[in-house]
């Protein structure tokens, strides 16, 4: 075989690797639409980002921000907030866990001039929910070993306070959100044991 073909059967390979990681598997959960948008409707349009230092979109969430390591929130950095944002919510979940779409830390009425939040922290004047460990704050990831897990960290722009007690569940969350997202953004970790 010659250089060239070699060269194309291994791109071929590292792009079907790359897309075994990333693509839903059958039965695996899609990404879920972001509160108060249907499905079948697009998501505000964004120029708002979320981004980590500790890991890239996609990629690998350090072992120190899980169950196996120190099990705390790493740092996220916030940028183009709308300027009609009163304040943020932000949700982590993993929609590949075995009994479904499992909640890892809801926290909302963050600062809308908020542009870090801190890794092992949060925000002042920011309040978080009960997740589906059954606490407040933050449970970082904890997969059943074997097949790595998506955690998706959506921020929400909304236009206003939300009117929630801390250890309110997403579900109360989501329905006090309805109505009030301006723009929506989204990091994606990764994570196995």
């Amino acid at each position: 075989m010659t250089k060239k073909r070699w060269y194309g059967i291994i791109l071929v390979a590292v792009i079907v690797l790359v897309l075994a990681v990333v693509w839903p598997k059958p039965g695996q959960a899609p990404s879920p639409p972001p509160p108060g948008i249907s499905a079948d409707n697009q998501t505000p349009p964004t120029n708002m980002f979320i981004t980590s230092p500790a890991f890239n979109n996609q990629e690998t969430i350090p072992r120190k921000f899980t169950c196996s390591g120190g099990d705390i929130n790493p740092e996220l950095q916030i940028q183009n907030v709308p300027t009609g944002a009163k304040s943020l919510v932000l949700i982590v979940d993993d929609p590949d866990a075995p009994g479904g779409i499992f909640t890892h830390w809801t926290i909302w009425n963050i600062g809308s001039k908020t542009t870090v939040v801190k890794e092992e922290s949060k925000p002042p004047s920011a309040v978080e929910g009960t997740t589906d460990f059954g606490r407040i704050g933050w449970g970082g990831p904890c997969p059943p070993p074997g097949t790595p897990h998506r955690y998706f960290f959506r921020l929400y722009a909304v236009d206003t306070l939300l009117d929630l007690p801390a250890g309110a569940s997403r579900k109360q969350l989501e329905h006090a959100m309805e109505g009030h997202v301006l723009q929506a953004a989204e990091l994606m970790g990764i994570f196995s044991r």
